[in-house]
């Protein structure tokens, strides 16, 4: 299934920024040339959420797994381009269900772990899905009996296979047998009589939902590879490189950052799931990682917690990537002031914005907590050679007006390698997604961040339907969010906007403490006052929570804080 103009395939690989390669060419390259190398490391703690013994795996021992499960699908009828979808946490068999989906055509729709019956219908629904691969336990869940419930409703779904014990449920048992010389030989006559090309569709991802339904992102090997070059860059890998993945691998964190970069540097990717600190924090020394990602609400406790901190190794770690919220300057500053590590700050989205700032092009650390390159504008030159396979704009969204100057907020649209096609099967989604100049209108508000050097950057202001706007002046949540984060007393905080018959918006700060500790509004605005910020910027309401209100991904969802004013 190929979704991009023939034109643009053109454009793109003459240009380079497209190429032939598939990602299973990508991995069979890497079992040539590191065969007894260690691939792939399940989390020590994972008879605690699903079944099994954890694994590691050499890249022989993964391909030979690969080659029996691709076998297997081929067997039961499944080939090039039919859907099959997974719901399964961060164990091995993910990585080797992608990995036989490549070798095969097969085009991967991967569901978040928390999913229920509503958001899954939807998505078998929609993709027509023939297949779908769980597990027998989660946790204290049973996907694979739940899913069994849903398939009278669910007429193309022909299969659903489970990793455990199945006795109970009727699905299908999928195990990890190497392949056998049966195995081999059906590989060969199918690859013989299939043709597969680094332009068709490897993935169907889910927007996390913080607008409405999920909606899917089909990315093609070279959207991949695009994405997966800009986060190699970003976090300098070299070759035999070791991976730490705290994400669910089923979106842009895990896929982008961590599955494509791990098979492109032929490193050892080491799984972590579900999050837990602890558990982090032995993995990091015991694997020796080089380089992981984790959420800046992480990052930030960790360094609030001296005790915690002084016990932790990290000497094996080249740097840390952080994303998916913003990122405080003084969370930033103080890894590398006190722990010697650049924290990378990635902005990116499903849809394939993959904008990112490195110690390399932005070396102060508090600056980088705030900026990104302005990738693909004329006249700025970045240190990555992926810089230059997008082009970026801001356009004030009631004039359509580009906006040059700095301190005026507009929304980011981007064009370019990493940049999806259109949402799978949805013309309402897709109407008005790219403006006539063909740039995805990201829905994320920044402005460019200052004059002289600082026109080199942009600054995130917020999501579009986020701002609030008070007496005619919009107000970031993203910076308050920082801002107020950095308060001794606070784990994590968002803030959002409350109906006022004068002003339109105000401020209401939505506060989760750590353990024996108080807060204050007084408390909260002394300290938000202390870092000169302006005085309409400053909550008038402050909420005490016991936790934010997340999406699967890990975002917060500021429509759900709202339940908390009332």
């Amino acid at each position: 299934m190929i979704l991009t103009s023939a034109d643009k395939i053109s454009s793109y690989t003459s240009r380079g920024w497209w190429g032939e390669r598939t990602l299973d060419d990508v991995f069979q390259a890497a079992c040539d040339t590191a065969a007894d190398r260690t691939a792939l490391v399940d989390a020590p703690n994972r008879t605690s959420f699903s079944d099994g013994s954890p694994l590691r795996l050499t890249y022989q021992e993964l391909a030979d797994r690969v080659d029996h499960m691709a076998a297997r699908f081929i067997q039961d009828g499944l080939q090039q381009d039919d859907i099959i979808c997974t719901q399964l946490p961060n164990i091995v068999e993910g990585v080797i269900v992608i990995l036989a989906a490549a070798r095969l055509g097969l085009i991967i729709s991967p569901i978040p772990v928390q999913y229920r019956e509503h958001e899954i219908s939807h998505i078998l629904t929609h993709t027509r899905a023939k297949a779908i691969v769980t597990v027998t336990r989660f946790k204290d869940h049973a996907p694979a009996q739940m899913i069994q419930a849903l398939s009278p409703d669910l007429p193309d779904l022909e299969i659903i296979y489970s990793f455990g014990d199945t006795s109970s449920n009727g699905c299908h048992p999928l195990t990890l047998e190497p392949a056998c010389d049966t195995d081999r030989q059906i590989l060969t006559r199918y690859r013989d009589s299939h043709v597969l090309t680094a332009n068709d569709i490897l993935t169907i991802c889910w927007t996390s939902g913080t607008e409405a339904n999920p909606k899917g992102v089909p990315r093609s090997h070279n959207h991949w590879f695009a994405t997966g070059t800009v986060c190699s860059e970003a976090g300098a890998l070299d070759i035999g490189d070791v991976l730490l993945n705290p994400f669910p691998m089923v979106n842009m964190a895990a896929i982008g950052s961590m599955l494509f970069p791990w098979l492109m540097c032929q490193g050892t990717l080491v799984q972590h799931h579900p999050f837990d600190l602890q558990t982090f924090l032995q993995q990091v020394p015991e694997e020796k990682v080089n380089y992981t990602i984790a959420a800046p609400a992480i990052l930030n406790l960790l360094l609030k917690n001296e005790d915690l901190l002084a016990k932790s190794d990290f000497s094996s770690l080249k740097c840390l990537g952080s994303g998916s919220a913003p990122l405080s300057p003084w969370m930033v500053a103080g890894w590398q002031e006190k722990h010697n590590l650049g924290v990378m700050n990635f902005f990116g989205s499903n849809e394939g914005a993959s904008l990112f700032s490195s110690p390399q092009d932005i070396p102060d650390p508090e600056q980088r907590a705030q900026y990104f390159p302005r990738f693909g504008v004329d006249g700025f030159h970045w240190t990555a050679k992926s810089a230059g396979w997008m082009k970026s704009r801001l356009v004030d969204l009631d004039t359509e007006e580009e906006i040059t100057e700095p301190g005026r907020s507009g929304e980011l649209r981007l064009t370019g390698a990493t940049i999806f096609d259109g949402y799978f099967r949805s013309d309402t989604d897709n109407a008005g997604i790219f403006d006539d100049q063909g740039y995805y209108k990201t829905g994320d508000t920044f402005q460019i961040a200052g004059d002289g050097k600082l026109a080199r950057f942009y600054k995130y202001v917020g999501r579009s339907k986020e701002l609030i706007i008070r007496g005619g002046m919009n107000i970031s949540p993203g910076e308050l969010d920082g801002l107020i984060d950095s308060h001794p007393h606070v784990k994590e905080a968002a803030v959002v906007g409350y109906p006022d018959e004068g002003f339109g918006e105000r401020v209401c700060a939505m506060v989760v403490l750590h353990p024996d500790t108080s807060l204050t509004l007084t408390e909260l605005t002394d300290h938000l006052r202390h870092q000169k910020i302006a005085s309409f910027k400053l909550p008038e309401k402050l909420c005490l929570i016991d936790a934010l209100p997340r999406n699967p991904m890990g975002k917060v969802v500021r429509r759900d804080l709202v339940k908390y004013m009332t």
